[in-house]
């Protein structure tokens, strides 16, 4: 299928590794230019470095952390001198390291708000006013903890969950000005890096067997699962999708 996407221009968050930089590459795979992120300089090299091999000049590469209202700034203005503007928002941005129990520190439930709820806001106001004169669209990848209950920790749960809930309230604010907003959540994904990476090295016995009983296919999914889904959300081929969330998790999730 052609997505239509040929010289769209793509910021994508957090996409150094993982579903971020899959993304990244599936976006640039249907001719889009991307600039990609992260906070990890050795990691994001690699990644550009990787991608550039592929791609040549139609990556672009911005190291910081991009919970920062100054850092976003700067890293949208330079897509912009670079490329013109922006036409597609991913913000994979977020942490699911935590706490586990209900006795949360403030500064934890802080913490991970930040982020995993703030950053991602404050990335789409950032890129609100560049997105505007070309009908962008904003992707968020928020997770399954969001739409159902889990051992995940709780502040974590909730910023997912308070992210599927402004994505969608959003989407109602800018449909007028024609821009799209979606969220994808996730279910258990499989990368090096990655923290169900670490989880099978700690206990992998408990691992599978987790995935083999909450999950009916009986396994992880792929990062590159996860992005096919996103770069047909962000695309004209996608065009009546504004304003949902779409879970993408093996059915793993129970809610009707």
């Amino acid at each position: 299928m052609n997505l239509q996407l040929t010289d769209r221009v793509a910021f994508v968050a957090g996409s150094s590794r993982g579903i971020g930089k899959a993304i990244a590459t599936a976006l640039l795979r249907e001719g889009c230019r991307v600039c990609i992120t992260g906070r990890d300089r050795t990691a994001l090299e690699e990644a550009n470095q990787s991608l550039q091999h592929q791609f040549g000049d139609r990556v672009h590469c911005v190291s910081g952390d991009l919970t920062d209202v100054s850092v976003i700034d700067a890293a949208l203005k330079s897509v912009e001198r670079l490329w013109g503007g922006v036409d597609i928002l991913i913000a994979n941005l977020g942490s699911g390291r935590g706490t586990p129990g209900w006795k949360q520190d403030p500064g934890e439930w802080e913490r991970l708000f930040n982020l995993n709820f703030f950053g991602s806001v404050r990335l789409a106001q950032a890129c609100i006013p560049y997105l505007q004169p070309r009908g962008g669209n904003i992707l968020f990848v928020a997770s399954i903890v969001a739409v159902e209950a889990s051992s995940a920790p709780l502040p974590y749960s909730a910023a997912k969950a308070a992210l599927v809930n402004y994505s969608k309230n959003l989407s109602r604010a800018v449909a007028a000005v024609g821009i799209r907003v979606n969220c994808i959540a996730p279910g258990n994904v499989l990368f090096p890096g990655g923290s169900w990476e670490r989880h099978l090295q700690d206990r992998r016995e408990e691992v599978e067997k987790y995935i083999s009983t909450e999950v009916p296919q009986k396994r992880f999914g792929t990062p590159e699962e996860i992005a096919d889904l996103a770069a047909y959300m962000v695309s004209p081929v996608s065009s009546f999708a504004t304003g949902q969330c779409y879970i993408i998790d093996g059915g793993q999730t129970r809610r009707v």
